[in-house]
């Protein structure tokens, strides 16, 4: 046999040899391998090992706690809305779909094969009357029944059905109307009504969440997410418009409907929504609160919106380049006076500044428009401001209450 032969066989044979005295040695002796290893130092390597895949537990342990507890005190901070099913839970119940039907002249043509042929196309028919149904919204200001919604959604209205958060359907009357606000109070015979909790401690600040409860094409009650976007915005729709503007999704049916806060209480009524292309844009329109429930109080007290008059139209004061004064500088410009009006009685004349009422800065249109309307007619307040050439003057003015106006075009 050669010697290479040999050489394998014996190194085999020892292989062998040495697996089988380990075997015996293990069975007689288990703890042999640790005590070689131990000698060796191998031990402390691994034990060193396990002690910092310990260490490095603990810590991503002890990071993943600091994490959740930064986030437990953040959502405690902002009330804990990981979601808002409660908010809706709260304030649904006090949101109602308004169903307003109405009698209106239909024209209906004849359209027969016979008729086109002798007279070349459809002949319009006498004037028919049909019924038309609106859809909208509404919220329950108050449990014995008083229910706010857009004077829009029930304008010529002889039948108006509302149906409430637990199927039933009742009959409403209309209290009053105010289409300076687009504001319409009803008025339902329930029992255990659910009044909305109102959040008229604070204004609703930019970057607030907004919740629009509302009943949105006829689906049914519909909740939509978004922020207070802006406030104090115009639409130039109505006289008095001071509206909290809103990336929720607004849409047909959603009129007169509620706006809430992340705590489901009521800061504004969804009125309008701007569109371009017929869909939500993320600019939607509500009525404030304080304004809501101030129409509220004045048509259930009076059977209508009692306000005072100066009698006059202005705007905010437009300060040119080049004059030295502040941009945003105060007061409201006389635009156009109404005769026999409070303001020309009391001497005031178009192109007026107008800078204080009763001792307090005039800020702007919006504002005064706000204060105006708010004191009683027969009030007598002190007006200070400009006249034209800088000539300044104090007069003592007596409000009128407003009159009528023409309504605007309903949207």
């Amino acid at each position: 046999m050669k010697a290479p032969v040999r050489t394998v066989l014996f190194l085999l044979q020892f292989i062998v040899l040495g697996l089988a005295l380990a075997y015996v040695v293990n069975q007689f002796w288990p703890g042999a391998a640790e005590q070689v290893r131990g000698r060796l130092g191998t031990n402390a390597a691994t034990s060193a090992l396990s002690t910092n895949i310990a260490a490095a537990t603990s810590a991503q342990t002890e990071a993943t706690r600091a994490h959740n507890s930064r986030n437990s005190q953040s959502s405690a901070a902002d009330g804990g809305r990981a979601s808002y099913a409660d908010a809706v839970s709260h304030a649904a119940p006090s949101v109602v779909n308004i169903y307003a039907n109405k009698v209106v002249p239909i024209r209906r043509g004849y359209t027969s094969p016979l008729i086109q042929r002798f007279f070349g196309g459809s002949v319009v028919g006498p004037i028919e009357k049909g019924r038309q149904r609106s859809l909208g919204s509404g919220v329950i200001f108050r449990a014995d029944g008083y229910v706010l919604t857009n004077n829009h959604v029930i304008a010529g209205a002889d039948d108006i059905q509302v149906l409430l958060y637990d199927g039933r359907v009742a009959q409403a009357q209309v209290i009053g109307t105010d289409t300076d606000t687009d504001l319409a109070v009803l008025k339902i015979d329930a029992a255990n009504l659910p009044a909305i909790v109102v959040a008229d401690q604070a204004p609703a600040n930019v970057g607030d969440v907004a919740l629009a409860i509302g009943n949105p094409f006829g689906f049914g009650k519909t909740v939509t997410m978004g922020i207070v976007s802006a406030t104090g915005r115009q639409l130039v729709q109505n006289p008095y418009e001071d509206f909290i503007q809103t990336d929720a999704a607004i849409n047909s049916g959603n009129s007169g409907g509620a706006l809430v806060n992340a705590y489901g209480e009521l800061i504004g009524i969804n009125t309008a929504v701007f569109r371009q292309s017929g869909g939500a844009e993320g600019f939607g329109f509500a009525i404030p609160v304080t304004t809501a429930k101030w129409v509220l109080d004045q048509i259930i007290a009076n059977g209508q919106v009692i306000r005072g008059w100066l009698g006059i139209e202005y705007d905010d004061v437009k300060v040119p380049i080049n004059s030295g004064l502040p941009a945003a500088a105060s007061g409201v410009d006389v635009v156009d006076m109404y005769a026999d009006g409070p303001a020309v009685k009391a001497g005031l004349r178009a192109h007026d500044i107008l800078l204080k009422l009763n001792d307090e800065p005039i800020v702007g249109q919006n504002e005064l428009r706000n204060r105006e309307a708010h004191l009683a007619p027969g009030s007598k307040i002190k007006i200070e401001g400009l006249h034209e050439g800088g000539i300044p003057f104090s007069t003592e003015v007596t409000l009128m209450q407003r009159p009528a106006m023409s309504a605007p075009a309903g949207g």
